[in-house]
């Protein structure tokens, strides 16, 4: 008879999505389940993710909230919900068109949230480890049983489970070491991580411009000088407080560097890109407790579909582990919010049924995949194509070829069809001889992005039929890196 392990469940990383998970297994199992939270922070320091501070956009839809609260029974307040706006505009490089991106959303603070999450995964019956860090993965027959690390002392441990949830990064050492053989992918290309960054600012308003800060709505600016292969944003947390920072990916920097006979860095990007706001003026970092060591700081995200296979026999990935934050802008809140409340349900029926198997976890991946992730691959060939255009072709992109349909599906997170571009439209036919590969290669998004949708919606219910669709996936997502070329070539 094998012996009883020390836990059901042990969550490796104490920050957002691993929360969350803890939180949500414990609110479907009734508190049935011995769960332990690793994490690698002081007790005093929940959530911090670089030492830099809790370093993050910071904004999230109220949607996701809302899934929260429906389906975990959580629901945040003040004051981890610090300001709530409206909607998200996107800005062309030339500031002459803007479109409404995301519905209602709210700008958290982060450090504040980890505290709550905190005392809701305790609420929910989870034991919590400060100050440890899981760094490898224990297996016997096949299948994960364990973990072993260290604490701040030195010392080390080891521990047994039935089921053990990575929630400890994009650059997690469990997944990248995985021990078994499984359909998880490993590694990264380095091509589909950004780097980010961003300030807190208190500061005194210089001028009334919405197209640099609008109190009620975030602001995101595509500019390939600004945010080469990436994005710049100015999310309000108040009316004389704001989140401001950009993601660049390394060859798009390179790339533009190169051009211009630059040596910018993320950094100085950032700090130009601050200096040059006509609005935001007279700055400083807030130094009040709950802002103080995270004002300022840089991450690095991973902006490809999500893994395609987020389950091991007694393994599974969540948040950043998994690739969760979404291709077209970075944002991985909301996903943490769906991935671990969904993970959490899915263990917990797991453990009641007594089968924590890749099989008996993999409702978890069709669950994720049906409700959040289906549309990230198409999000990927977007994202994907809008690193190889100019920013002349961004603006007439935006100007002639976004219909009230495209605004509508992009508010709603589905990928515009970009009809205005359709060759059949005569009353097009002048726009689009303008940009005639411009428009091209939006058909072709559009198409590619349809099969993709379809292709993960079509995701196998069971282990059995995982081979048969990644094959199809793959061939559709080479089509579209040989069509677009590497990022480092794009022009």
């Amino acid at each position: 008879m094998a012996p009883t392990p020390d836990y059901d469940v042990i969550v490796a990383g104490g920050g957002m999505a691993g929360l969350i998970t803890a939180a949500s297994i414990g609110h479907y199992s009734k508190k049935a389940v011995r769960t332990l939270v690793i994490d690698r922070n002081r007790e005093e320091e929940p959530g911090k993710k670089t030492n830099n501070g809790w370093t993050c956009g910071d904004a999230t839809s109220k949607r996701s909230l809302d899934y929260l609260a429906e389906h975990a029974g959580i629901r945040y307040g003040e004051p981890e919900l610090e300001h709530p706006v409206k909607g998200v505009y996107v800005y062309s490089p030339d500031r002459k068109s803007k479109v409404l991106f995301e519905g209602e959303g709210y700008l958290l603070n982060r450090k504040v949230l980890p505290r709550r999450q905190v005392a809701d995964a305790r609420k929910a019956g989870a034991e919590l480890m400060f100050g440890s860090t899981a760094e490898r993965l224990l297996s016997e027959d096949g299948r994960i049983t364990g973990v072993t690390g260290r604490r701040a002392d030195g010392s080390s441990f080891s521990f047994t489970a039935k089921v053990v949830v990575d929630a400890t990064g994009s650059s997690s050492v469990l997944r990248r070491f995985l021990p078994i053989q499984s359909k998880i992918e490993k590694e990264i290309d380095p091509d589909d991580v950004v780097g980010t960054g961003r300030y807190i600012l208190d500061f005194t308003p210089a001028a009334d411009n919405t197209e640099y800060f609008d109190p009620d709505y975030c602001i995101i600016h595509l500019d390939q000088f600004i945010a080469p292969a990436g994005y710049a944003w100015i999310f309000a947390k108040g009316k004389t407080k704001v989140n401001i920072g950009l993601g660049v990916s390394k060859s798009g920097l390179d790339r533009r560097n190169k051009k211009f006979g630059l040596s910018d860095n993320l950094q100085s990007l950032i700090d130009k890109y601050l200096n040059d706001n006509p609005v935001i003026k007279d700055w400083s970092q807030p130094s009040d407790e709950a802002n103080s060591g995270n004002t300022k700081g840089n991450w690095q995200v991973p902006v490809r579909r999500h893994n395609d296979c987020m389950v091991a026999n007694g393994f599974a990935l969540v948040g950043d582990a998994a690739w969760m934050p979404r291709p077209i802008d970075a944002g991985g809140i909301s996903p943490s919010i769906y991935g671990g409340t969904i993970l959490g349900k899915v263990v917990a029926e797991a453990l009641e049924a007594g089968d924590t198997s890749e099989a008996g976890l993999w409702k978890y991946n069709v669950e994720y995949m049906g409700t959040h992730g289906y549309p990230m691959a198409s999000f990927e060939v977007l994202r994907r194509y809008l690193q190889t255009v100019t920013n002349e072709q961004i603006n007439y992109g935006m100007k002639h070829f976004l219909s009230e349909e495209d605004v509508v599906a992009i508010t709603e997170r589905k990928h515009p069809e970009f009809n205005r571009a359709r060759f059949m439209n005569p009353g097009m036919w002048f726009r689009v001889l303008g940009q005639l590969q411009l428009a091209r290669g939006l058909r072709y998004t559009v198409k590619k992005s349809a099969a993709l949708v379809d292709v993960n919606l079509a995701y196998p219910s069971s282990p059995e039929g995982f081979g048969e669709w990644k094959t199809r996936l793959a061939s559709e997502l080479a089509e579209t890196v040989q069509r677009f070329g590497p990022l480092g070539a794009a022009n």
